[in-house]
Formats: C-alpha cells, structure tokens, sequence
C-alpha cells in the first residue's frame, strides 16, 4: 500500500498489525491505573519529508515488541483494567496540509495547530471498544518537510516508555538494532506482597477524594484551561551551569549534592513564588514528578516499558521561598527527591493497591494537582529524554513538542534541539501570570544566575 507524499489524497489511515497476536492478558499496575485512559501525546518537527511507505514498513516490524500498543482495554470483574494482547492493531495516518512548514520553536511556539498533528482519540470509548491504543500521524507540509504526531494511552506508558518505543522504532527504520523493551508488570506484584500489613490508611502524595470534588476538580481544570497561557523561554548551557555553581557555592560544606535539574527547579520555583505573592507565612509547595525506574532499580528490569513514574514534594514558607539563597531552595528539592525510596514506592503502592482491592482507585488524585490552585507548582523534568533523538533517516527533529498542559502553575522542562544542556522550559500560567513574566523585569528575574533570583 503506498502511503507516500506521491498521492493526492488527502488523508488516509490504516491499521497496524504486528502479524501475530501473543494472546496475553496484561493485568495493568495500579501506576499504569492512576493517569487515567487518556493518551499522551508528542509531536516532532523535521525539515525534511519522511518516508511514509517505509515508515509504515518499520512501525509493523516494531510493534512485534509491543503487543500493548496493537492490543485492546477491557475491565476486570474487580474493577481494575488489563489490555488483551490480540493483535488487533494500531492506526497511521498520512496526509499532506496546504501550509509550508512553521518556523517553530520557542519564539514561535505550536499552540492550536498541534491538534490537526495528532490522531484524536476519545478517552471515554477505550475499555471494552475496538480502540487503539497507539496511533500516529504523518503530515506532510507544503513545500518540504512533516510532522509526526504520537499518541499512547497513558494506561500503557508514561513519558520514559514512550520514548524508548519511538526510538526503538527509529532505530529498526535505520536498520540498526535496539533490544525490546520488558513489558510484564509482575515486577511491580513483587514489591507489593513485601509491604507491610495492613496498609496505611492515607499517602502524602495522594488523596483519596469524594466523586462530587473529583468532578469539581476536573471541572475547574476544564473551564479554566481556555485561561491560561503556555510560554516557553530557553536557558543557555551556561545559565543551567552557573546556576548549579552558585547553589553549590552556597551549600559547599552543608547540605545534599544537588544536580543541575535541582537548581533549574529552585530557580523556576522562586520566580513563580515571587510573581504569585502569598503572604510570607503562607506554604509554597513544589510538586516534583519522579521517575522510580532509579528508586526500584533492584526491583525491575532494565528498559522497564510500562507506568513507573510518582511525584514528591518540596516545601518551603512564601518568605524563605523568595528571600533564601539559590543553594536552600535547590537542597530542598533535592532532599524531597531523595525521599523517594525503594520503601517508599512499596508503602506508596501498598496503599494505591488498597485503594484497588476497595473499589476506589478511580477516586484517588494527586495532591499537587489538586492543589495547583492554591500553593502548588508542578514540575516534570524530562530534560533527559533524548527526543531529538528520534529520527527515520532524513534527519533530526529541529522541534518538539508536548499538547499545553490544562492545569495553572505547572512546569515542563526538555532538552533543546542541539543537545548542549541548555533547557526548554514551558511554563503553563493564568494569564495575567504569564503577560507579567513576558515584562523584561520578570524575564530578567527569571534568567538571573547570580545570587538572587
């Protein structure tokens, strides 16, 4: 079938198939439970037009390693979900826009025309319909140049899982090898029969909410999405180094090692802290997502593909928050990271599994999101993920990018397209937020390396 930019049609999708059904039945984590049946999606810019009649070619020799992401969601008589390994397939779609391709990038960011990129999917019509559970589009710019947008259900990946499979599947278009990723969640049963028992009857991460607050909240994220704004502001290599330098010059003696994605973080969370102005007695968290492949390094596989990904908080009064050097900041960070243990993750799974058993876990939330309202921001480093690494032979994306996030004060941190260590960091603001760090006073503030923020 000729999936090529050569046709005139305007549009068209096919079905994936791997060739073979592996007939397992998943039983999915309560990890993989906690993000709900929404997909995750990403989108990546290239100069030049990819190959669609190859790149279907190498997607169906990758996805014989994936059987979740050809597979369908069905419910188990306890509640929870398990993906049925049948083989039933994936989508891609191909077709060619009327526009030339955008200069994006951090001047001239996707916004709304990152939808007409990505395959859309109703998450509400996933478990127990014939469903995809990965789909890819492939558009083909007027002129030269496509995108390619990704779409994984969340249940089945978080945001490490889906890059390894992307760039397993740029490796097999290239003809290179890549070892198949570790799927079976049992690793995780393991490490929930060593929890003691009974669990505890709550989680400093997690809350277990009413159906009424849970709908209010979902509500309040929804209508006010429309209301926010999504800016991105680069740092230079030398920003991120001078800031690691001068937090580490301020704790050298005291205090826990810190990396440079703690003292990006410190410098981020001060400048939020001072443009939200709290009175000085108020408690401002920072909600830090955590990957815990380290953390359960004994305990899973290498390449683990699935959910395994948590959250920790860092706390700090308004005051210290604004007024405490760089190097105090950047330690509290690091030492709610280094919160998260192999015994945490167990006592943390533990109580979700409870939650599981109880009927409940759909009704459990994250406390910094519920709290991104009041005195939370979210922060997702994923800086490390090497996306501008996933290329099929025309070349390396020179954009990246994630849909906005519908949920106020929250940080998204990516490496940039040269790969210096410099940083992307796309901040999601309530509008008024955002016009002020767009002023030069804030902008100045935010890009200040020196001892005050």
């Amino acid at each position: 079938m000729n999936l090529g930019p050569a046709s005139h049609d305007r549009e068209r999708t096919v079905t994936v198939r791997a060739g073979h059904a592996t007939g397992e039945r998943v039983r999915l984590s309560v990890y993989d439970l906690l993000p709900g049946t929404f997909a995750t999606q990403r989108t990546f810019y290239y100069r030049d037009t990819l190959d669609t009649d190859a790149l279907h070619a190498s997607l169906r020799a990758t996805l014989a390693h994936y059987p979740l992401l050809t597979g369908r969601l069905e419910r188990d008589a306890d509640g929870g979900l398990s993906v049925v390994c049948n083989d039933a397939g994936a989508l891609l779609t191909v077709c060619r826009s009327d526009r030339p391709m955008p200069p994006y990038g951090p001047g001239h960011p996707v916004r709304g025309d990152l939808r007409r990129y990505v395959h859309q999917v109703n998450p509400f019509r996933v478990v127990g319909h014939d469903t995809p559970l990965f789909t890819a589009k492939v558009t083909h710019m007027r002129g030269g140049g496509s995108v390619l947008g990704v779409s994984v259900n969340h249940v089945v990946a978080d945001g490490t899982a889906c890059v390894e499979f992307l760039l397993h599947w740029s490796r097999v278009h290239r003809g290179l090898d890549h070892r198949p990723a570790p799927y079976a969640r049992t690793p995780f049963d393991g490490l929930v029969a060593e929890a003691p028992s009974p669990a505890r009857h709550d989680d400093p991460q997690y809350a277990v909410v009413t159906r009424r607050r849970k709908f209010g909240f979902l509500w309040r994220v929804n209508t006010g999405a429309p209301r926010l704004r999504t800016l991105t502001t680069r740092f230079t290599a030398q920003e991120v180094r001078s800031l690691k330098e001068v937090a580490a010059a301020q704790l050298a003696g005291g205090g826990p090692r810190i990396s440079t994605g703690d003292a990006l973080a410190a410098q981020v969370w001060r400048v939020l802290g001072a443009l939200r102005g709290r009175p000085d007695d108020s408690t401002e968290r920072l909600g830090v997502v955590i990957s815990l492949r380290a953390a359960l390094r004994e305990h899973l596989p290498d390449g683990y593909w699935g959910n395994a990904a948590s959250n920790t908080t860092a706390r700090l009064s308004a005051r210290a928050l604004r007024e405490g050097p760089l190097g105090e900041t950047a330690a509290a960070v690091r030492a709610a990271v280094n919160r998260v243990t192999a015994a945490h993750v167990r006592d943390e799974m533990a109580f979700l599994e409870a939650q599981r058993r109880a009927g409940r876990l759909r009704r459990v939330l994250s406390r910094m999101s519920l709290d991104a309202f009041e005195d939370t921001v979210s922060l997702n480093n994923v800086a490390r993920l090497p996306v501008y690494s996933v290329e099929f032979g025309t070349g390396r994306p020179f954009w990246f990018e994630y849909p906005a996030i519908p949920i106020p004060w929250t940080v998204l941190v990516t490496p940039t397209p040269d790969d210096e260590h410099g940083r992307d960091v796309h901040l999601s603001l309530p509008r008024d937020a955002a016009a002020a760090l767009e002023s030069p006073e804030w902008a100045k503030r935010l890009h200040d390396t020196g001892q005050t923020a």
